[in-house]
């Protein structure tokens, strides 16, 4: 297949926000969809893995935050790969309460979308939320982040979590180097280790749980990552 293609959808970027109680919590996205318009209704897709996704089957209340095309990778950042249940993303975030009982995250945000939970259907990883638009405000003119600009032009990432992530972070953790705790040997994947026969290209996640240090016979566990 060629996954090439699918970068091709044009997505936006936006931040879904939602509660459970007095705790509220938001996420990254970039699927978000118009479904009809009398009466508007939109869809959006959430990892099942996520707090929000939480918050939003307790609550059956969300926001849509529309990014600006100049929001900065540092507040994507906490949006996107950062856990709610680790950090209160809200903390010297510019919010409010909605109508519907929804946090609103205004920062960056060229407008928002407060939304009323209809239905939701499991898709495996994710799930598609379906609901009524029961509120919108525009807060000020501009362009939009799409998908395309966060990713070629910024330089961005998707999250492990999105329906568009493309397994960097498996790919990087393949290429990453290890240090033995004992003498200091490292272990290059792009080298391997030519005495065992463990070929080039190799990941440490990949040697056998037998495998020791070449120089001091110190095992697998007794290495970390090399900085």
């Amino acid at each position: 297949m060629e996954e090439a293609a699918l970068f091709k959808v044009t997505y936006g970027m936006y931040i879904v926000a939602s509660r459970d109680g007095d705790n509220f919590n938001g996420l990254i996205i970039n699927t978000a969809t118009q479904v009809t318009a009398k009466p508007p209704f939109i869809s959006i897709f959430i990892s099942r893995n996520s707090l929000t996704h939480e918050h939003i089957m307790k609550s059956g209340v969300f926001s849509i935050s529309i990014l600006k095309k100049d929001t900065p990778l540092k507040f994507i950042g906490k949006w996107g790969f950062k856990s709610g249940r680790e950090l209160d993303k809200f903390q010297d975030t510019k919010f409010k309460v909605g109508a519907s009982g929804a946090p609103i995250v205004l920062d960056h945000a060229l407008g928002y979308l407060e939304v009323r939970l209809k239905d939701h259907f499991d898709v495996g990883t994710h799930t598609i939320f379906i609901g009524e638009v029961v509120g919108t405000e525009l807060l000020e003119e501009g362009e939009p982040l799409t998908y395309s600009h966060y990713r070629d032009v910024k330089g961005g990432r998707s999250s492990q979590n999105a329906p568009t992530y493309d397994g960097w972070a498996d790919k990087v953790k393949e290429r990453m180097r290890y240090r033995c705790t004992s003498c200091h040997y490292i272990y290059d994947p792009a080298s391997g280790d030519k005495f065992p026969g463990i070929a080039p290209g190799t990941p440490f996640s990949g040697l056998p749980e037998r495998w020791c240090c070449p120089a001091c016979g110190t095992g697998k566990e007794g290495f970390k990552e090399a900085e």
